[in-house]
């Protein structure tokens, strides 16, 4: 099942909310990621929670990242290309130049997946072919 949630698709079930922060066992429970992936998330600049001590607190905006982290990650970009994605959002044009280069990418990975997708049929092909080869009696 896909739901919308901050205009961007999420692969999995997303619960409504109305809770305005998350811990992050909340996080790693609702998205089924670690902690340590929520914590290299964090490294990579993808994500900033703020901190009360020592315990990360993440905000609904975290939590929206997220979302586009995962989504990204499920289609192939890199964490660098997800990076930048997400920095589009900062722009305050609602969101416009955020989903037309996040589609425009998607086409194009969509692009180079159809090329892969014909060089291993190519090769299949080729493949079958000589074991056929093989198997006829001389």
């Amino acid at each position: 099942m896909f739901v919308v949630v901050s205009d961007c698709v999420a692969p999995f079930p997303l619960a409504p909310t109305d809770a305005e922060s998350f811990s992050i066992a909340d996080l790693s429970r609702e998205f089924g990621v670690t902690a340590r992936a929520l914590r290299f998330y964090e490294e990579e600049g993808l994500i900033a929670p703020r901190r009360e001590g020592a315990t990360r607190i993440y905000s609904r905006r975290d939590r929206a990242r997220l979302v586009w982290i995962l989504r990204g990650k499920s289609v192939g970009f890199s964490l660098d290309e997800i990076g930048e994605l997400l920095d589009l959002y900062d722009l305050n044009d609602g969101r416009v130049t955020q989903r037309t280069v996040t589609a425009e990418r998607c086409r194009a990975r969509a692009e180079a997946l159809r090329r892969q997708i014909a060089e291993l049929q190519a090769t299949l092909t080729s493949v079958v072919q000589f074991a056929e080869g093989l198997e006829q009696p001389r």
